[in-house]
């Protein structure tokens, strides 16, 4: 057995392969949807040309006393620091050149008299019912420890909780993105959803825990313990998430005999005994030898590693449910080929008995 080998930066995905991914979710009896972006060991990068910092709601509403929503985040932006946080992603994306995006919401007369977004929603409610956001105030504006520099990027203002309803999308075309970093406010409403929707576009999304708030500790704790491990790739802090970035920079993400293997909540599985090369009979794999949580020896396939964070590894599921893995053996060819299913064109009916319904979209153009 033997320690790895390979090129750190293959299949990297550029700008012009970018742009060529279909994203078309309907396809062929529904499959398809959109491509994972990072290939190859370009996925445990956060190479500063591909990754982006999104804040979301850095303002005076959520983050400074007598903001309209102050009453309603205080708990745990105070609990968790979250302005000293944020501004330390902010500055460590600066300086180690990761663009930076501000996502900020603005309500005005038309939002209300003309498209009834109160009505919209709950939340939408809420903001109205408050005042909150509203353009041109001082509750809108940006916290000022956290206030974007001329040259970043602020994007045009969602009106509900999903950030890619703007011009988010384009910004991260433009750039070839394919990781996005997600801070800000709240945890369980815009910081989940534009979450949600980015992993769904492809991204790969990593949360930072201590740099976002949320309406109380429970909504927090369901977030970040919760759907944010299941949802993206990787729940760091700020510390960890630069120490990856500079692990990044130096080259040094493949894992090491001796690393500790983390799921992503955080969560520790145990120690790397042995980092071991594919075969012609099994793909490369992490050993894990027996401890605490497992009873027996894992043998962590290598592609569910995520990040790499010093000497921290980090694998994209969390130790919730890692150990209900089947990960008791080597990692054989045959059995991860059986994993991924049958090709499309051999699947006579979808679901079993039967497959999607039909829709002739010409009758909507009747």
């Amino acid at each position: 057995m033997s320690s790895m080998s390979g090129t750190d930066n293959a299949g990297i995905v550029d700008s012009a392969d970018r742009a060529s991914i279909d994203t078309d979710r309907l396809g062929r009896d529904g499959e398809g949807g959109a491509v994972y972006l990072p290939r190859g060991e370009a996925r445990w990068r956060y190479a500063p040309e591909r990754t982006a910092l999104l804040v979301i709601d850095p303002v005076n509403d959520f983050l400074s006393e007598g903001g309209a929503g102050w009453d309603l985040v205080k708990n745990t932006v105070r609990l968790h620091d979250v302005v000293r946080h944020l501004r330390q992603a902010i500055e460590g994306a600066r300086e180690r050149g990761i663009p930076v995006f501000y996502g900020p919401m603005a309500y005005t007369e038309e939002d209300y008299a003309g498209r009834n977004l109160q009505q919209r929603s709950g939340i939408n409610r809420l903001m109205f019912e408050r005042k909150m956001f509203l353009a041109g105030s001082w509750g809108a504006d940006f916290h000022p420890d956290l206030r974007p520099l001329p040259q970043e990027t602020v994007l045009l203002p969602h009106k509900g909780n999903d950030v890619f309803e703007t011009d988010l999308p384009e910004h991260l075309r433009r750039l070839g993105t394919t990781h996005l970093v997600l801070a800000g406010m709240t945890a369980s409403l815009c910081v989940e959803a534009t979450g949600r929707h980015a992993m769904e576009e492809g991204y790969d999304v990593t949360f930072l825990a201590d740099a976002i708030g949320s309406d109380g500790i429970p909504s927090y704790e369901a977030a970040v313990h919760l759907a944010y491990p299941l949802i993206g790739n990787a729940v760091l802090d700020v510390d960890e998430f630069l120490t990856a970035v500079d692990t990044s920079l130096r080259g040094e993400v493949r894992p090491q005999p001796g690393d500790t293997v983390r799921g992503s909540d955080r969560g520790e599985l145990g120690t790397i005994e042995e980092v071991v090369d594919a075969t012609d009979e099994t793909e490369a794999y992490l050993l894990v030898p027996r401890g605490l949580l497992f009873k027996r020896d894992t043998y962590v396939p290598l592609d569910a590693v995520a990040r790499r964070a010093g000497t921290d590894v980090f694998v994209n599921v969390p130790k919730l449910v890692a150990g209900y893995m089947p990960w008791d053996a080597p990692p054989a060819r045959a059995a991860q080929w059986d994993k991924r299913g049958p090709r499309a064109a051999d699947v006579r009916a979808l679901y079993g008995s039967r497959s999607p319904s039909t829709h002739d979209r010409t009758t909507d153009q009747e």
